[in-house]
């Protein structure tokens, strides 16, 4: 396997790729802050099951609207709600050419570019996309009917839009899966050291409207106020991307450890390491690589430069990186990385402890050459002194 600017070697391919944040595989309410006197300290957060999910959340403001919306959404044909779409498909992009492009495709699909520090953001439009919004009846919100409020869906026009980060990763809303593919094969002559396909990872959510709620994401789909405005998604999207470029280091941290599992393994049944020297010094700058590109995700995984200019947004921003796991994940990472650390050290220990056994097979055989010339020289002048 190869990953371009994240090679380790050979590496087996991952034939199904693991699921990286609970959140994938378990149901999970973020509640999202929308104003700026809405900070981390008011969300709320609850895990819930299939089974007792209202129970967890009687006591949340709006329980009753929260279960009849989340029931009405599981009711819906699978495809219904528009898609969020996070790739990434490359170590960079070069921003300069990819800014130029997108604005030749005004006519075409209708771009209006802008640049946000370390994005890009545009509409990008193939065709017609709808977004559903959910409609509760006003005179059914009345203390002692809410049992029986009402949902109605109605779908609302919207631009399919894109944010692409200079660290390679792409976030695509309300796109459809074939216009997706579509643009991925346009962007790839902008890639700085492409991924292989096989290696791209994504993250897939969903979004819908619901104008009377407070903004949330619940089991990968978010619930927006509006569809106006795209400074509230690009704070979504700097997370999501962050979550996805991080997955590419997760996976490739899983498979540097997989590749040299073997290796203390024979150690403790053989008691050497069964690699010859130019073997043991690819293995150790590999190792060297996996550390150094860890050390720059770390980079990438910092507070984004724009929420110094827009602090509103860092609320938002923040939520979705509690939501995506994204803490909790780095410092999983980083302890596997010590492991890989631990790995380097006792290599670079035993390379040297090579070079030094080598150094001392050299002394002894120049002992052994002297003493043999020190003999034939005795023996020689010898028998000249026997003449």
């Amino acid at each position: 396997m190869h990953r371009t600017g994240e090679h380790i070697g050979s590496i087996t391919h991952r034939q199904a790729k693991p699921a990286f944040r609970t959140t994938k595989t378990s149901q999970k309410l973020k509640i999202l802050p929308e104003d700026e006197d809405v900070g981390p300290t008011t969300e709320v957060e609850e895990f819930l099951g299939l089974t007792g999910v209202y129970d967890q959340i009687e006591n949340m403001r709006g329980a009753q609207d929260l279960r009849n919306e989340i029931n009405r959404l599981k009711s819906l044909p699978p495809g219904s709600l528009p898609r969020v779409s996070a790739y990434a498909t490359a170590t960079s992009y070069t921003m300069t050419q990819l800014f130029k492009w997108i604005q030749s495709r005004k006519a075409l699909n209708d771009t209006a570019p802008k640049l946000l520090d370390e994005c890009i953001y545009s509409p990008f439009v193939y065709g017609p996309s709808e977004a559903i919004t959910i409609n509760m009846e006003e005179n059914l919100l009345e203390e002692e009917a809410v049992q029986h409020v009402e949902f109605h869906e109605s779908y609302v026009a919207i631009k399919s839009e894109v944010f692409l980060f200079d660290y390679g990763v792409v976030v695509i809303w309300g796109m459809d899966e074939n216009h997706e593919r579509e643009f991925l094969q346009q962007l790839e002559p902008f890639e700085v050291e492409k991924v292989d396909e096989g290696d791209i990872e994504t993250e897939e959510l969903q979004f819908y409207i619901n104008p009377k709620a407070q903004s949330r994401i619940y089991n990968d789909v978010i619930s927006l106020r509006t569809t106006k405005g795209h400074m509230a998604k690009l704070a979504i999207s700097h997370a999501i991307a962050q979550a996805t470029k991080l997955s590419l280091y997760e996976g490739l941290v899983d498979d540097t450890i997989e590749a040299t599992r073997h290796i203390p393994q024979r150690m403790a049944e053989s008691g050497t390491i069964e690699m010859t020297r130019k073997s043991l010094i690819r293995k150790i700058g590999q190792l060297f690589i996996m550390r150094v590109n860890v050390n720059l995700v770390s980079n990438i995984l910092d507070t984004p430069e724009i929420f110094w200019s827009e602090p509103a947004l860092q609320p938002l921003y923040t939520a979705i990186r509690e939501y995506l796991e994204i803490p909790q994940r780095v410092e999983i990472m980083n302890h596997r990385v010590s492991v890989i650390s631990d790995l380097l050290d006792m290599l670079n220990g035993h390379l040297n402890g090579m070079h030094g056994e080598f150094l001392e097979w050299i002394v002894i055989i120049l002992i052994g050459v002297e003493i043999v010339i020190g003999v034939v020289t005795i023996t020689i002048e010898a028998a000249k002194l026997s003449y």
